[in-house]
């Protein structure tokens, strides 16, 4: 039997769907609406159903816009020689957060895992490749997360970037600011010792 009336079961299910939303947290939203007037829940289902149309992937990099070329695509003032591969928009706006970045992106939509039944056919290989073969390109950055799959899909792209005359490079990785070293994993450790820079 349900906790809940079906009505709010089926809403709960459907917020579940979402990334990291567990029942707990999908309760709590399905109530929130609930608690919502007629109106606002329309504009609600008005916006999700207008952002589903309107976003779109950049033709050349796969970043979330609303027309052909996402904004950093389009201005002219970044340097296109330079590519940071990234798995998702969410690390795109991460590295852009931080304002120092002037190159361009290539968004990969995933990694590489064995387990989880994807392979480099499932991510956004190909258009990569044709970037680089294109000319143009001096440098790609390989900006996946430092996990087991982001590794893989980062060995996996600079084997494959060997055939091409750029520079392939790899983020730094190791101990965050205001962290402590007895707290951090031999990995993060080891790429702290690898890529320490002179002062």
């Amino acid at each position: 039997m349900a906790d809940y009336i079906e009505p709010l079961e089926i809403l709960i299910e459907q917020f579940r769907k979402l990334p990291g939303v567990g029942r707990k947290s999908a309760v709590r939203m399905a109530f929130g609406l609930i608690d919502m007037s007629k109106e606002e829940v329309q504009r609600l289902g008005q916006t999700l159903v207008s952002a589903r149309e309107r976003i779109r992937q950049c033709r050349v990099c796969g970043n979330l816009c609303e027309s052909e070329l996402c904004p950093i695509c389009a201005d002219e003032g970044r340097d296109s020689g330079t590519v940071c591969v990234v798995e998702d928009a969410r690390a795109l706006m991460s590295i852009e957060r931080v304002k120092e970045y002037n190159g361009v992106y290539h968004i990969l939509g995933g990694t590489i895992s064995p387990i989880d039944g994807r392979g480099p056919e499932d991510i956004n290989v190909a258009s990569l490749l044709s970037r680089v073969s294109a000319g143009g390109v001096r440098e790609v950055i390989l900006a996946t997360n430092p996990t087991v799959d982001g590794e893989t899909t980062a060995m996996y792209l600079s084997r494959l970037l060997k055939a091409y005359p750029v520079k392939t490079t790899r983020l730094a990785y190791g101990i965050p600011v205001g962290g402590d070293l007895d707290y951090a994993d031999e990995m993060t450790l080891l790429r702290a010792i690898d890529g320490r820079q002179e002062l």
